[in-house]
C-alpha cells in the first residue's frame, strides 16, 4: 500500500535560520527568542504534518486488512464496520478516523473508492453472522435487475431469494433499503 503523497515537497526549516541559530553572539536576545519561537513553531508543525500523514496510513492500512475479501472479490463481501472499530485498532480516537478518511479516496481492485465506502452499518440476520448494509442493498439490486418486469418481486418474495444467498432479514427491511435506493414497490415496478 502507498500514501500517494509524493508530489507535494516535504517540509524542511530552511539551513540558513538553523545556522543563525548557531551563531548566538550575532545577534540580540529578543531577535535570539523570536528565532527560536519561529523555528520550534516551524518543527511543531513539520512533526504534525508527518502525525497526520502516519494516521491516515494506519487507518487506510487497517480498513484494506479487514475488508480483504471485499477487495478481491466485490461488494457482497463488504463487512460491516465502523469508525469506533478502526479507531480501537489504530489506537486513536473515532473522530480522528472520522477527520482522516474525509474527501480521500483509495484505489483498490473494485475502482476508485470514497474511504467512507468501507464503513457501513451492521445488519443482523436473525441470529446468523451480521451483514453489511450495503452488501444487502446490493444484493437487493441485483435481485430486482434480474426480475421480470411484467411480474415483479414483492418484497416478500425477494425476502425469499436473499435468504436463498443466506441472507436472512425481514421484509420491512427490504422495504427500508429499496425506499433508501429509490427503488419503487413492486406495482409502480410493472411493465406491461
Amino acid at each position: 500500500m502507498i500514501v500517494n503523497d509524493f508530489q507535494y515537497g516535504r517540509l524542511t526549516v530552511n539551513n540558513t535560520y538553523q545556522k543563525i541559530l548557531r551563531q548566538p553572539e550575532s545577534f540580540s536576545e529578543d531577535t535570539k527568542k523570536y528565532l527560536e519561537e519561529k523555528l520550534s513553531s516551524a518543527l511543531w508543525l513539520i512533526r504534525s504534518i508527518e502525525q497526520r500523514r502516519m494516521t491516515l496510513y494506519k487507518v487506510a492500512r487497517c480498513i484494506v486488512d479487514i475488508q480483504t475479501e471485499f477487495l478481491d472479490h466485490g461488494v457482497e463481501y463488504l463487512k460491516p464496520l465502523t469508525l469506533r472499530q478502526v479507531a480501537d485498532l489504530v489506537e486513536v480516537h473515532e473522530s480522528t478516523v472520522s477527520r482522516a478518511t474525509a474527501n480521500k479516496y483509495i484505489q483498490t481492485p473494485q475502482g476508485l473508492l470514497e474511504m467512507k465506502y468501507f464503513f457501513s452499518t451492521a445488519v443482523k440476520c436473525y441470529g446468523q453472522s451480521e451483514v453489511s448494509s450495503k452488501s444487502i442493498k446490493f444484493a437487493l439490486e441485483e435481485i430486482i435487475q434480474q426480475e421480470d418486469t411484467s411480474n415483479p418481486l414483492s418484497d416478500e418474495n425477494i425476502a425469499k431469494q436473499l435468504e436463498d444467498r443466506g441472507i436472512k432479514i425481514s421484509r420491512r427491511t427490504i422495504a427500508k433499503y429499496r425506499q433508501e435506493l429509490n427503488i419503487p414497490p413492486a406495482m409502480s415496478r410493472k411493465r406491461y
